[in-house]
């Protein structure tokens, strides 16, 4: 009886292996993966000296503040994210040559000749706790205002939107006209 053992047959495996690279190319071809979105910012170049604090004065500087509770003060009052934008605008153009509002400096820039270009700061800071989705809001309430001045000094001086100037010469004047000066300050928590 000992002799009557029985082998048992081996599977072929090779046409396992082959079945399951299809498999996992079909999955990698047919997957489509998510894509990380963010706030669109250009960051300074690195410079080796930065121990240099650059002087602002008082006058040239917007202080927006979000706290927990996702209020927006800005300029020193309680205000709607809707009113953000003017409020800024205001400050950046002052079109009043207030003496409390930014200075006005006068330069010379290629194409467009002597301008007027603002030396305000907008300084946003928001609390630990501001939510996520108002601290965005608000960063794109901020930009969306450069935006819409870069867009009147193009319409002036190129009768054209910004976004259209094909002419790297006449975009850099716009942006040398229009530079965006947001900082943003360490997020503080409050009581």
């Amino acid at each position: 009886m000992a002799g009557n053992k029985r082998k048992v047959q081996e599977v072929n495996a090779g046409s396992m292996a082959d079945i399951a690279f299809l498999l996992l190319i079909f999955f990698l071809v047919a997957t489509t993966m998510n894509k990380d979105y963010g706030i669109n910012r250009v960051l300074p170049p690195y410079q080796e000296d930065q121990t240099k604090e650059m002087e602002v004065k008082q006058r040239n500087v917007f202080l927006v503040f979000v706290d927990r509770e996702n209020r927006i003060m800005a300029g020193g009052d309680i205000i709607e994210l809707s009113q953000l934008g003017a409020k800024a605008k205001e400050f950046l153009q002052n079109p009043t040559r207030d003496e409390n509002l930014p200075e006005i400096e006068i330069k010379e820039i290629d194409l467009l000749g002597r301008v007027a270009v603002s030396k305000g700061v907008i300084s946003l800071q928001n609390d630990r706790g501001t939510h996520y989705d108002t601290y965005i809001a608000v960063q794109n309430e901020l930009t969306k205002v450069y935006n819409e001045l870069r867009d009147e000094a193009s319409q002036r001086y190129f009768q054209k939107p910004f976004n259209e100037l094909m002419i790297k010469e006449q975009r850099d004047a716009i942006v040398a006209a229009i530079p965006i000066s947001i900082s943003e300050a360490e997020p503080r928590v409050t009581q």
